[in-house]
């Protein structure tokens, strides 16, 4: 028979007569009851540990379910948790590793940069309201100015015979300059909504900048004259102008004088730029042979097309009317240029309107426009 070791020694020792047994006894079964308390304790600290780590992957799994994809891709970094207590609490109420994280360089002015997923959400929001930016170059720009080298004139060659004189010629080159302009708005939020937990106060803040902005951004594309503001496509004097061919709209021939006015390079990467109203006369108009000259996309997520090409809508594209230009066709990557000087920033104004019970969010964004290559585009102009 198998025995605990020290049962084993107590059979021995009451053997020998020597100490008493029952006291031994008594002892081994403390130690073992210890050993066996200890096993039960271990084991419930591990079973509490794997209930805890289910109920927080159910809670997860919860979460993304209701939220879809979206909820999937969404990652909780330092920075978006940081600046989430900026917006609801001010700075003074984080602590100094989360203030740091959202400082730009010394931020003498007290201004603090979004994190970086809620600016690349900002950054979808103006594609939607902001059409131009779609369809042009958008890039970076590091300074307050960017040159860009333009070249202004091409070397001329000629036929020559064998011992015919050669003549020199020389190609030109100019350059034009890009400025960044600033937007800036302001957004009043109730303390009573920032101190709601189940309000999304990023979402919201976003959403607002997102089509203020935008809305600016895209009418300065469009028509903005460059004062304090980028230069719109509508608003430069060296892009050819074609005329439609009727004093008050836009015509069928108007519209293949137009397309064909372009060289083929940028023709094949062309696209036309219309408001809806625009678009829907457009959509009517017919060739010689009753087939209408707008086409819908054949596949899902192919845009429409008028003559082959696409189209870009743009609600701040002038309606038709006598000497209005109401479409842009042409290369709109090559023709013009967007360039952002910096991203979203805000600034948290706990003070001004703090008797009203209101925190002021001021928002500001730099960026430039400019049409930088005129001949990849054509203006449609309504006129005989």
């Amino acid at each position: 028979m198998n025995y605990h070791p020290k049962f084993a020694r107590l059979e021995t020792k009451a053997a020998g007569d020597q100490d008493d047994p029952i006291d031994e006894l008594k002892g081994a079964f403390e130690v073992h009851d210890t050993a066996v308390k200890a096993r039960f304790t271990d084991l419930e600290a591990k079973l509490a540990a794997a209930t805890d780590r289910a109920e927080r992957l159910e809670t997860a799994f919860k979460r993304t379910a209701s939220g879809g994809d979206r909820e999937q891709k969404v990652e909780i970094t330092g920075e978006a948790k940081a600046f989430h207590g900026l917006l609801r609490y001010g700075a003074e109420a984080l602590p100094e590793v989360e203030r740091k994280s959202l400082t730009a360089s010394t931020d003498t002015a007290g201004g603090y940069l979004v994190h970086e997923q809620f600016a690349s959400e900002i950054i979808k929001n103006l594609v939607q309201f902001s059409p131009v930016r779609q369809a042009a170059r958008v890039g970076q720009m590091s300074a307050s100015d960017m040159l860009i080298p333009v070249r202004t004139g091409a070397p001329t060659a000629v036929w020559v015979e064998e011992t015919e004189t050669r003549s020199g010629t020389q190609q030109a080159y100019g350059q034009q300059r890009l400025t960044a302009r600033e937007m800036a708005c302001y957004i009043d939020v109730s303390l009573k909504l920032l101190e709601d937990a189940s309000f999304n106060v990023q979402d919201e803040i976003a959403m607002d900048l997102a089509e203020e902005f935008g809305r600016l951004e895209g009418l300065s594309f469009v028509s903005g004259n460059g004062v304090g503001k980028p230069i719109g496509i509508l608003s430069d004097t060296t892009i050819t102008t074609v005329n439609t061919g009727s004093a008050a709209a836009v015509t069928g021939d108007g519209l293949i004088n137009a397309l064909y006015a372009l060289p083929p390079f940028y023709r094949n990467k062309s696209s036309w730029m219309l408001n809806g109203t625009t678009l829907a006369s457009v959509r009517k108009l017919k060739d010689g042979n009753g087939q209408y000259l707008w086409a819908p996309g054949l596949r899902e997520g192919q845009p429409e097309t008028i003559l082959g090409r696409p189209v870009v809508e743009a609600v701040d594209m002038p309606n038709e009317g006598a000497g209005l230009y109401p479409i842009v066709v042409g290369d709109f990557g090559q023709g013009y240029r967007v360039l952002d000087r910096t991203g979203m920033t805000i600034l948290r104004d706990p003070y001004t309107q703090a008797t009203s019970g209101l925190v002021r969010f001021h928002g500001r964004r730099r960026v430039a426009g400019d049409v930088v290559k005129a001949e990849a585009l054509r203006i449609v102009k309504c006129s005989t």
